[in-house]
């Protein structure tokens, strides 16, 4: 379905449901660069919602790299599993339950994705440190200022080096019946930073 090598799936082709989160394209570019993939790698999507990230990052690190996409909603799993299917994905192993606890029954990491986690990002990023390999990635999105602050203040305190922060704000053009207009999307900021 989606025969590129570079990142940016139109969000059109992910099917989608109400009250299930999807980063956006334009986010989701950003934030696969910033994790500076590789074929071969092991990668973490945590709190995978509607898996666009997930289904980028398998076609990033190829069959011979894994994906491990974590969600605690069951409707966000069998979202994530239904566009995994769409897109000819087999790389992937989705995990339903709390990244607190099966976080640590998985492989060391190369890179780790951690989106939306119902309020413990902080604590979700101290364990990551743990799995992350050493150079290895990790890559946060948050739209609170609660979350970012929270986020900020324990990687500071973990072995994390070349701390990356970024806000990024999209407007998207849409036709009206005069012309064309710009819709601004809500802002959203990443950090990124390496495993020392």
């Amino acid at each position: 379905m989606w025969q590129h090598r570079t990142p940016g799936i139109p969000d059109e082709l992910f099917d989608r449901v109400e009250d299930v989160p999807i980063t956006k394209e334009e986010v989701r570019v950003i934030q696969v660069s910033k994790a500076r993939l590789s074929s071969g790698q092991v990668v973490y999507d945590v709190g995978c919602g509607s898996g666009s990230i997930s289904v980028e990052a398998a076609h990033q690190v190829g069959p011979s790299g894994k994906v491990f996409s974590i969600d605690i909603d069951q409707n966000a799993v069998d979202l994530t599993k239904k566009n995994l299917e769409k897109f000819h994905v087999s790389n992937v192993s989705v995990i339903l339950g709390n990244a607190t606890q099966k976080i640590s029954e998985l492989p060391m990491a190369d890179a780790i994705f951690i989106g939306g986690t119902g309020g413990e990002t902080a604590d979700i990023v101290k364990l990551c440190e743990s799995k992350l390999k050493q150079g290895g990635r990790i890559v946060i999105g948050t739209i609170l200022v609660e979350t970012l602050y929270s986020v900020l203040s324990t990687i500071e305190k973990l072995q994390f080096s070349s701390v990356d922060i970024i806000q990024v704000t999209i407007s998207k053009s849409k036709k009206t019946s005069t012309g064309t207009m710009f819709l601004a999307r809500n802002p959203v900021t990443i950090i990124s930073a390496t495993r020392i």
